[in-house]
């Protein structure tokens, strides 16, 4: 018997899943994660410095790339494509690791971002990203959305 291709399960061990919630409306959440004056404030893990230098307007089909500087003085950038935006539902789009002149670095995968509305005024935030090439690479980025996260949920406090 033939395997389908479309029905093969992805490596679960190179799946990331987190799922937070907040104590703020999910439009405010949605807010924050979209609007670049407000993205920047806690764009990158803990420690990190984040710039906006293209995607200013998140939309289907739109480019993003963002420059983070770790404490140390490292470089990082990243960059996509918003493949679906939902106001205020859900966010999908690519996800890569580039050098400076915007070559890419690792693999792409896909991120979803999904707002729920949770209880009386908070919000459920599921992240998927998928399918990392290594569990390695899976762990550190749970390291970096993990703080990150953190780092929203500590801004979004302090908007309402």
């Amino acid at each position: 018997m033939e395997a389908n291709a479309n029905t093969a399960a992805e490596p679960s061990d190179r799946v990331l899943v987190i799922t937070r919630i907040f104590d703020a409306p999910r439009a405010l959440v949605f807010k924050a994660w979209t609007d670049p004056q407000h993205r920047v404030r806690w764009l990158g893990p803990k420690g990190f410095e984040g710039t906006i230098l293209n995607g200013l307007e998140v939309r289907t089909g739109a480019a993003y790339r963002f420059h983070m500087r770790s404490p140390e003085g490292t470089d990082h950038w990243l960059q996509g494509i918003y493949r679906e935006v939902v106001e205020p539902e859900r966010i999908v789009c690519t996800y890569a690791w580039a050098d400076e002149n915007g070559n890419a670095t690792r693999p792409e995968t896909l991120l979803t971002v999904t707002f729920e509305p949770y209880g009386e005024a908070k919000t459920k935030l599921t992240l998927h990203q998928a399918v990392f090439e290594s569990v390695s690479a899976c762990d550190l980025h749970r390291g970096g959305w993990s703080t990150s996260l953190d780092r929203l949920a500590e801004y979004v406090a302090q908007m309402g």
